[in-house]
C-alpha cells in the first residue's frame, strides 16, 4: 500500500488539539474473473485522528479502506470531503459506506477492460 496524497487539518478543541491527517492510498487486488485471478489497481482512504495536549500526542486513532476505486479522482473526491468536514476516523464508514457500494462496479468494469485487452 503507496500513500499518494496526504493533506492535514488541525482543530484546537479546549486544551486539545486533533491533528487529522486524510490519506489517498494505492495498492494491487486480487479479483476472481472467470476462475483467475485478475490484479487490479485500487485506490483507497485512510483517516488518522492525534490527539496533542502540550505538545505531545495522548492518543491516535486510525481507520482505513483500502479498495474503493480504480479511479482514483472519485476516490480524491471523497478525501476531499472528508477533509472539508473534519470527519473522524471513527465516521469513516459511516461516511463513505454508500459511495463505497456505488463504486464497487468500478471493479467489475476495470475487470473487464483487462479482460477485452
Amino acid at each position: 500500500m503507496l500513500v499518494m496524497e496526504n493533506i492535514c487539518r488541525r482543530v484546537k478543541e479546549d486544551e486539545l488539539e486533533h491533528v487529522y491527517h486524510y490519506r489517498l492510498l494505492r495498492s494491487n487486488i486480487n479479483l476472481d474473473y472467470s476462475n483467475q485471478l485478475v490484479e487490479v489497481q485500487a485506490y483507497g482512504i485512510e483517516v488518522e485522528r492525534q490527539d496533542v495536549k502540550d505538545g505531545r500526542i495522548i492518543k491516535i486513532v486510525r481507520d482505513n479502506v483500502k479498495a474503493i476505486s480504480p479511479q482514483r479522482h472519485k476516490v480524491q473526491k471523497l478525501l476531499k470531503l472528508l477533509y472539508d468536514n473534519s470527519v473522524s476516523p471513527v465516521h469513516l464508514i459511516d461516511v463513505l459506506g454508500e459511495y463505497i457500494d456505488e463504486y464497487i462496479i468500478d471493479f467489475d468494469e476495470e475487470i473487464m477492460n483487462i479482460a477485452i485487452n
